[in-house]
């Protein structure tokens, strides 16, 4: 029998970690000047690939990683790179330039794979907490029980996706602007929180 305790903690952590309040601004400016019908497709792909992954690592934790030889700390690192990358075109607008200068180019390159379903929604955070909170009730309930929560949250998160419509609308052309190079310099702050974090693990940061 799952304990309430349990419940509670499982969602409670889930959404702090997650925090789906926090992806809507970033989600209006990776999808700045898309319409609603390609948006909604977005945050569809971006939830069922975050939670996916999720339920695996919670289904099999550490010994997904660990038969590649992978730890947690290189993969926390790893996922710091690649979100240092994005808030990098984030800030200098590259995503835009690259779309004006070659018209063969798809004309909205699709972030709903990386880096909203990863590492955004399912970052190394999120990652660990699910391996943690699975390990803490083994078997076939425990399992339910953290998978479900988890649906929870992301089912959070998709619903903040579909109001940024109206979030858009809100700032406006140049609001977005000012918005997306803010963020890029948020993204870029958590990416490097993310390296030094997995650099501490092995002992190169204090």
């Amino acid at each position: 029998m799952i304990e309430t305790a349990f419940l509670i903690t499982s969602f409670t952590t889930l959404l702090v970690v997650i925090d789906p309040p926090a992806q809507t601004p970033i989600f209006v400016a990776l999808t700045q000047g898309m319409d609603k019908s390609m948006r909604r497709a977005i945050a569809v792909r971006a939830c069922l690939t975050a939670a996916g992954i999720l339920a695996m690592f919670a289904a099999f934790g550490e010994a997904v990683l660990g038969f590649v030889g992978i730890s947690m700390e290189a993969f926390r690192v790893a996922g710091g790179v690649l979100l240092f990358l994005t808030a990098l075109d984030m800030l200098f607008e590259r995503r835009t330039k690259r779309r004006e200068n070659s018209a063969e180019e798809e004309e909205h390159p699709d972030p709903s794979v990386f880096p909203l379903g990863i590492p955004l929604i399912a970052g190394p955070g999120a990652i660990a907490t699910m391996i943690l909170l699975a390990g803490q009730q083994p078997g076939i309930e425990g399992l339910a029980v953290v998978i479900g929560m988890m649906i929870i949250v992301v089912a959070m998160v998709f619903v903040t996706y579909l109001t940024s419509g109206a979030v858009a609308r809100l700032l406006g052309k140049t609001g977005l602007n000012v918005l997306t190079r803010l963020l890029g310099m948020l993204l870029a702050a958590l990416s490097v929180q993310f390296i030094l974090d997995g650099l501490k693990a092995f002992g190169f940061a204090s």
